[in-house]
C-alpha cells in the first residue's frame, strides 16, 4: 500500500462525525474526485494529469469535474454531484471562500476534503496541498527586480479575491519594496480571462508609456500581457514575468516576449492530495490511543509543492 510523503504530522480539529466509514471498499472500488473551475486553461491540464497518475499508481478510480471557466455556481453544482457519488475523498481548487459551506457539507456526510492550489482555511478541509503562494510571489518579484536592474514602473495583473493570489501579491510587494527605483503604478483585475487580461494590459501600456514591467500572478494574465505587448510593438521594452507553464507563455519565452515565468509543480497538488485522502481511508496512523476522540487525522495539514523560475535557459524542458 503506497504511503504519502508525509512532511510532518500535526493535530487538526476534527468533528465527531468525520469520515468514519462503516465499510471501506477495496482500493479498486474507491473513488477520489477533483472539483475545479477554469478547467479550460492549460494550467489545469497538469491537475488532470496528476489525478490520472495517482489513480493509476494507487489502483483507485479518479475523476476531474467542474466548469471550463470561472463559474463558481457551476463549480458548486459539480461539487454537489461529486458528493452524491459518495467518493472516499474530494480534492477541490479552493478558488474563493464561498466554497466553505459546500466543503463543510461534504465533511458532514463523512467525505474528507483536501484543498489544492488555493486554500479554504475557514472550511473543514483536512489539508492544503499547493504552492507556497507568498514564496512564489517573492520569487517572481526578485526575478523582475533583477531583469529591470532595480528600476522602472511596474504594473500587476491578477484576479482579486483568491487567497493564493492575494498571497502572491503580498510576496511581490515585499520583494520589490527594497528596490526604491521600482514603483508599482497600478494593480488591475483580469477576471482570470486571457482576453480581458490582454485588454487591461493594453490599457496599461497606453496609460503608462514608460512602463518597464508587468507582473502576472496567474496564467491568463501572462498570455494576455504577451498579446498586448506584441500588438503595441513593445517586445523587449516591457518585461513580463508570468505565472505557470501554459503553451502561450512558453512560446512567449521562446520568442522573447515573456522574460520568465514562475512555474508551479501543479501536477503534484492533486497527486499528493489524493495520497493524503487515500492514507486517511486506508492507513490508520495511530498518534494517540483514539485519534478521532483526540481530534487527530494522522495526516499533514500543509504541503508546499514549490515553484521554479522558467526562462530562456530552461523553457524547452517544460514544453509539451
Amino acid at each position: 500500500m503506497k504511503k504519502a510523503i508525509v512532511l510532518f504530522l500535526v493535530f487538526a480539529t476534527a468533528a465527531s462525525s468525520a469520515f468514519a466509514q462503516a465499510k471501506i471498499p477495496a482500493p479498486k472500488d474507491q473513488l477520489y474526485i477533483e472539483v475545479s473551475c477554469l478547467g479550460g486553461l492549460d494550467y489545469f491540464s497538469a491537475h488532470k494529469y496528476g489525478m490520472k497518475m495517482v489513480g493509476e499508481e494507487l489502483g483507485v478510480k479518479t475523476d476531474y469535474v467542474g466548469p471550463v471557466d470561472y463559474d463558481i455556481n457551476a463549480m458548486v453544482a459539480a461539487f454537489e454531484q461529486a458528493i452524491s457519488r459518495k467518493p472516499q475523498g474530494i480534492v477541490v481548487f479552493g478558488s474563493e471562500p464561498s466554497l466553505n459551506s459546500i466543503v463543510d457539507k461534504a465533511w458532514a456526510q463523512g467525505i474528507p476534503v483536501v484543498t489544492v492550489d488555493s486554500d479554504l482555511p475557514g472550511s473543514k478541509r483536512i489539508a492544503y496541498v499547493g504552492t507556497g503562494n507568498y514564496n512564489a510571489g517573492v520569487l517572481g518579484g526578485n526575478e523582475l527586480a533583477k531583469i529591470l536592474d532595480g528600476k522602472g514602473k511596474v504594473a500587476v495583473i491578477y484576479h482579486p479575491g483568491q487567497l493564493g493570489l492575494e498571497q502572491r501579491l503580498s510576496g511581490y510587494r515585499d520583494a520589490l519594496a527594497p528596490f526604491k527605483g521600482i514603483q508599482i503604478v497600478q494593480v488591475v483585475d483580469d477576471q482570470g480571462d486571457t482576453n480581458i487580461a490582454a485588454q487591461v494590459a493594453a490599457a496599461l501600456l497606453q496609460k503608462f508609456p514608460d512602463l518597464a514591467g508587468i507582473a502576472c500572478l496567474e496564467a491568463a494574465g501572462g498570455s494576455g500581457a504577451a498579446t498586448a505587448v506584441r500588438e503595441a510593438n513593445k517586445v523587449g521594452t516591457v518585461k513580463i514575468i508570468s505565472m505557470d507553464r501554459g503553451t502561450e507563455v512558453l512560446e512567449g519565452i521562446a520568442k522573447g516576449v515573456v522574460s520568465a515565468s514562475v512555474v508551479q509543480q501543479s501536477a503534484l497538488m492533486p497527486y499528493y492530495a489524493v495520497e493524503i485522502l487515500y492514507n486517511l481511508v486506508n492507513s490508520k496512523v495511530k498518534i494517540s490511543k483514539d485519534n478521532k476522540a483526540s481530534g487527530i487525522t494522522g495526516e499533514p495539514v500543509y504541503v508546499d509543492t514549490g515553484s521554479v523560475i522558467v526562462d530562456s535557459s530552461n523553457y524547452k524542458n517544460f514544453m509539451p
